[in-house]
């Protein structure tokens, strides 16, 4: 599939094919505790420096294999990391070493390096590991001289030899590091304790059971956090937010009237360097027994321990993991003496490169701030994404008083439109808790825009939407119904219920719909309300967002379904899978499907390929067959061709590979669109509905009084993620950024990793690198400069 190179920008970009590994050596190191997506990084930094013409050396165990050197360092070629992308835990191995701690161990270390030419080194761990690394990189001219006056090194190899590159990931379940959105592992990690908490609510419903659950976490509450919120538990207990004296009481009556309105079951989430104010620990024990004796009730300790760091790495650790790799070998191919060592990481959905110190010391504040018990600081420090889980998951999770709440005499409906996607459910609780406690009247529309018409509209309370976070589907119901043939109906029910402001939650025929909506204004003034949809489809089709509801669940269980199918490949040997996923004319299903699930190529509409594509893919997974590796995996988006069909794929494919490799294909279907949404739709529907509904408020107090009337633009929005911001975008302002023929937006921004899965498939493509280049400061958290109408966005 060719790469077209030319671009739109005046300057030219700069690629990959500018920086040339020759005569590099990289080593690859995993350190500190293991976590899942470790593998799709080395997988990365091993294929992409070799495509750059480096060598790449695996350290086997961390820093312990480089003071020992030997057969712990060993050159990779690409055949050496084949079949790891779908495996937990590092297959280069991980070790606490002590030796390394000490200048004689990082001398051994450096001979070693030194012998091989190795002055590059990735190295994927925590905070710990990558400070060590850092030390190194400090003291290696020292140590390289102190070795040639010892004699075991050359005079020159000094000279040539002078400095290390140092580049770090962070590798960690916790989330625990300072200026990365998401660590590799997290994601994974969450889909591990959710799992559990899915699997322990249906007996807890059972019985009228309480349960703690202690989750991994001795310094940051992340993981305790944010599964709190992707379940809605009823008390979550961390390190950095400790509760307030007499939490004891508090807790015991929340969750008294919790089951005075009718819940069944209690979850209380702990983590497991939970503190109180005092600094003193909270265990999950002295939680059950305070429960069992203040309220009697039965109560239950699950604790987690290593599942959380174990089974298969998610699609988004995955992809995450591969991104950051490519990102790390182009930053060491880049550095210079000059150069501080580096973390690649992830704000928003971009990959940046910070400095590797300012980290570690803001990482290492944190603790500091516990310590001093200046907790405020220790929750800023986290971060935005942090502190905004903190925010949401208090205002959800709590009701106030009634008598407490200012109303605003205004009506709020929700709506679901188009095809179902996992985590609307979770998008419409989140809506109907805020807007209650923003004081509005909180109306639920049933069956989109037909029940609309209809009249199929309830008040929805508080307690109606509890436990709708881990609920597949769309509970309130869907339908892909347009509402310009039912004006009329609808600005009647409008006019009926006193609907003050609408908000959509759903995919490309939301959109659309909104659209609708905007030009019948003039003629019907009830449209004239505050509107804003929450995009959630599993196509990621949305116009103003990079990310839509639903899709990372999609993703999930197509990479799920590619694992089981390269397994039973790997059985029979020499057999080629055709997969066809769903998208409409999206390809990014198929593009990021392909890149978490390992393919050797994925066909879409946005890149347009011919029979000479096809036929140079068979010639390519012919070649593949000779080699170790006897099996391809190929995906196709549902309408990337319309002569070009799965079925003709499969034939053509079929015929030319005779005697090489046999063919099979795969329909995967509307099996995408179901399931149990994953913590990251939970997570992300959960935080950007309540964004959507602020708005709203935000727009209904500046009206005073129900009387104004909402007739410009920005007054019918999407909310979405753009880059590293949430933006409240205009539908009128997103109609020139729309293809609407192929429902799709005219750019957009995924198609940039377009060529990573091909890189790392063994094809020659051309990957621009001229965003990465610099290296970014790291900010503090008070000094966050807003956009006009946006903010950082962390998912």
């Amino acid at each position: 599939m060719n790469d077209d190179s030319s671009s739109s920008r005046g300057s030219l970009p700069k690629y990959l094919e500018h920086l040339s590994g020759d005569g590099k050596a990289i080593g690859v190191l995993t350190s500190g505790g293991d976590a899942q997506g470790m593998n799709a990084a080395v997988r990365a930094v091993v294929r992409m420096g070799i495509y750059v013409g480096a060598k790449v050396y695996f350290i086997y165990e961390g820093y312990q294999g480089m003071v020992d050197g030997g057969s712990n360092i060993v050159e990779a070629d690409w055949e050496s990391v084949s079949s790891i992308l779908q495996v937990g835990g590092t297959i280069i191995g991980s070790a606490r070493c002590k030796a390394f701690r000490s200048r004689e161990g990082r001398l051994k270390a450096a001979c070693n390096l030194v012998r091989l030419g190795i002055t590059n080194l990735c190295v994927i761990g925590g905070d710990g590991s990558l400070t060590g690394a850092n030390l190194f990189r400090e003291e290696w001219n020292g140590l390289l001289e102190e070795l040639a006056r010892n004699g075991e090194i050359d005079k020159d190899a000094v000279q040539k030899y002078s400095y290390l590159n140092v580049v770090g990931m962070v590798g960690s379940i916790d989330n625990d590091f300072c200026g990365t959105d998401m660590t590799i592992g997290t994601d994974s990690a969450l889909h591990r304790i959710i799992e559990v908490v899915d699997a322990i609510m249906t007996t807890a419903q059972s019985h009228q059971r309480t349960f703690v659950l202690e989750v991994m976490g001795r310094h940051c509450g992340y993981l305790a956090l944010v599964s709190a919120l992707a379940c809605g538990a009823d008390w979550v207990f961390l390190p950095e937010s400790p509760p307030e004296e007499g939490w004891e009481e508090t807790m015991c009556f929340k969750l008294s009237e919790n089951r005075a309105r009718k819940k069944r079951l209690n979850i209380i989430i702990v983590a497991e360097g939970a503190i109180d104010t005092q600094n003193k620990p909270i265990s999950s024990e002295k939680i059950k027994e305070l429960v069992v004796k203040q309220l009697g009730y039965d109560t239950r300790v699950t604790i987690l321990g290593h599942v959380q760091r174990g089974g298969t790495p998610s699609a988004f650790d995955r992809i995450l993991g591969s991104r950051m790799g490519v990102e790390a070998v182009v930053a060491l191919l880049e550095a210079t003496p000059e150069t501080p060592a580096c973390v690649v990481s992830l704000r928003g959905n971009h990959a940046v490169r910070l400095p590797l110190v300012e980290c570690v010391q803001m990482t290492q504040d944190v603790q500091k701030a516990m310590d001093e018990r200046r907790f405020k600081d220790a929750v800023q420090l986290r971060g935005r994404s942090f502190e905004g889980n903190l925010k949401t998951y208090k205002r959800l999770a709590i009701k106030m008083p009634d008598d407490k709440i200012t109303k605003s005499n205004c009506n709020v409906a929700v709506i679901n439109v188009g095809a179902p996607a996992a985590g609307m459910n979770a998008a419409v609780r989140s809506a109907v808790r805020v807007g209650i406690a923003d004081g509005h009247k909180m109306l639920a529309v049933y069956d989109g825009f037909d029940g609309f018409a209809k009249g199929q509209i309830k008040e929805i309370g508080w307690a109606d939407v509890g436990g709708w976070t881990g609920q597949g589907g769309s509970l309130l119901g869907t339908k892909r119904i347009l509402p310009g043939k039912y004006l009329e109906k609808i600005a009647e029910q409008m006019r009926i219920h006193n609907i003050n402001a609408l908000l959509v939650i759903g995919g490309f025929e939301a959109y659309l719909g909104l659209l609708e909506l905007a030009a019948a204004r003039e003629k019907h003034e009830e449209f004239c309300v505050p509107m804003v949809m929450v995009p959630a489809t599993v196509s990621n089709n949305v116009p103003g967002s990079d990310f839509s509801i639903g899709a990372d669940t999609a993703l999930n269980t197509i990479t799920d379904t590619c694992d089981r199918i390269k397994q039973s490949a790997s059985g029979t040997k020499r057999r080629v899978f055709i997969i066809e996923t769903m998208g409409g004319y999206c390809g990014y299903l198929a593009n990021m499907g392909g890149l978490a699930a390992g393919a050797d190529a994925a066909y879409i509409f946005e890149e347009p390929f011919d029979i000479r594509d096809l036929q140079s893919n068979v010639e390519h997974l012919t070649e593949k067959m000779k080699t170790t590796i006897q099996r391809g995996l190929v995906l196709r988006n549902e309408s990337c061709s319309v002569n070009y069909t799965t079925d003709f794929i499969y034939q053509l494919y079929s015929e030319e590979g005779k005697g090489v490799f046999d063919c099979r294909k795969n329909v995967l279907g509307h099996m995408q669109q179901g399931g149990a949404p994953s913590p990251f739709d939970r997570n992300f529907g959960t935080k950007i509905s309540a964004k959507a509904m602020e708005w709203i408020t935000g727009k209904l107090k500046g009206s005073l009084g129900a009387g104004k009337k909402f007739v410009n633009d920005d007054s019918i929005c999407v909310l979405g993620i753009s880059k590293r911001d949430l933006l409240f975008q205009p539908v009128a302002e997103l109609r020139k950024e729309t293809d609407f023929e192929h429902r799709i937006p005219k750019h957009q921004w995924w198609l940039k990793l377009r060529p990573l899965m091909k890189i790392l498939a063994k094809y020659k493509a051309s990957y621009d690198v001229s965003d990465s280049g610099k290296l970014e400061p790291l900010v503090r958290h008070h000094q966050h400069h807003h956009t006009p109408h946006g903010e950082p966005a962390a998912i």
